[in-house]
């Protein structure tokens, strides 16, 4: 089969089945890829790939090549010329895959606009600017359910903010409030402290996320920063 007949789904599934075993040369090319890195580097796996002779090299979510020797590392994208398929994306989006069923939306300050029927999940910074820019996109968007986590990363008082949106007899009003338009919420009383900081924080760094905003959609893809309404609109369009 011609490369430029090999979908990035095709070569995903490739990828991964070939890497549920690895074999004596892709464990090879791990150990060496290890020692030239040098440090604590650790290697989760290695897996050749349909194309170019290269190797996978998986560090987390990121992805690297070699050849067989593991003599070079390649960084960067993979891109089919002919069908500008980019494997590399559709693999990283595969690793970084969510399963939208197991977020605790519970946690998560909820907004629904419209019938709500769309439904969407945004790790947010209360100190983060493009998150700003993406909920002043969002008052463009109708029909569709929104759960936010307050992920505090940015600065020493996102935490604090957090809390005080958490805290609030209207969460979701609050969260606009300071997010739109700059009014910040009333100062927890002293008596709440069952704000979910702590558990979404973990849950962050477990799910990769190292930027705000990132969202999430229900066939677990996500997309990183603050899209415009087009953009966002023709995610959701794509989804079943």
């Amino acid at each position: 089969m011609r490369l430029a007949r090999i979908s990035a789904a095709a070569v995903l599934g490739l990828i991964t089945m070939m890497a549920s075993a690895e074999t004596a040369q892709e464990a090879s090319i791990r150990k060496l890829v290890e020692a030239r890195l040098g440090g604590d580097a650790k290697v989760d796996a290695v897996a050749k790939t349909p194309y170019a002779g290269l190797f996978e090299v998986r560090i987390g979510s990121d992805i690297l090549y070699t050849d067989a020797k593991a003599d070079y590392l390649f960084v960067g994208r993979v891109i089919d010329a002919k069908t500008h398929e980019d494997y590399t994306k559709a693999r990283v989006d595969d690793l970084t895959r969510v399963k939208f069923s197991d977020l605790p939306l519970e946690s998560a300050v909820k907004t629904v606009k419209g019938n709500g029927k769309r439904v969407i999940a945004v790790f947010e910074d209360p100190n983060c600017g493009y998150c700003k820019r993406f909920r002043h996109t969002l008052q463009e968007v109708d029909n569709i359910t929104v759960y936010t986590f307050m992920y505090n990363i940015l600065a020493e008082d996102s935490a604090v903010k957090s809390k005080n949106v958490w805290c609030s007899a209207d969460r979701a009003k609050a969260w606009d409030d300071w997010m739109l338009n700059g009014k910040a919420p009333a100062a927890a009383p002293a008596g709440c402290s069952a704000d979910p900081n702590a558990k979404i924080r973990a849950l962050g760094e477990k799910l990769k996320v190292t930027g705000t905003p990132t969202i999430i959609f229900t066939d677990g893809s996500r997309i990183p920063g603050a899209v415009d309404a087009k953009t966002l609109e023709g995610k959701l369009a794509s989804l079943k």
